[in-house]
């Protein structure tokens, strides 16, 4: 059995939540570093990111590669997959939902095959499972 990955991140935070800021590191890969801060979270994000987005970025990488090997496993492997991961967060209550949109290329497959496969997708994807908590995820799927 193959031995588990650790993934890593780290965040540097000055401050209170509301005035205060910081960078967020991706320690893995060492890819890259944002910056975050309360206003990007709860007001507007312009070029800083928040913790939503990073999580959306998650969600619709995980989701993509499950959806991919699911429908090669029915015999009809993608050309092509996009996916968006809408996270809605709400100061004061937290991450409402998210909403899946992927649009495919995929050869041999009906509409109704393609439809089915993304939403059990989502429902193996571990980035959703890690998400259970969030009682409106949400799938939308459309072949191309």
């Amino acid at each position: 059995m193959p031995r588990p990955i650790v993934s890593k991140a780290s965040t540097q935070w000055d401050g209170d939540l509301f005035t205060g800021s910081g960078t967020t590191a991706l320690e893995t890969s060492k890819a890259a570093s944002f910056d975050v801060n309360w206003k990007a979270r709860a007001e507007e994000a312009g070029s800083t990111t928040n913790p939503e987005e990073l999580l959306a970025a998650a969600h619709s990488t995980c989701y993509t590669m499950q959806f991919s090997n699911m429908l090669k496993e029915n015999g009809t492997a993608p050309t092509h997959l996009e996916t968006t991961a809408d996270v809605t967060f709400e100061a004061g209550v937290g991450i409402t939902g998210i909403m899946l949109v992927v649009k495919g290329q995929v050869e041999g497959i009906s509409t109704e095959d393609f439809v089915k496969i993304a939403d059990q997708a989502k429902d193996q994807c571990p980035v959703s499972q890690a998400l259970a908590g969030v009682k409106d995820i949400t799938v939308d799927a459309t072949l191309a």
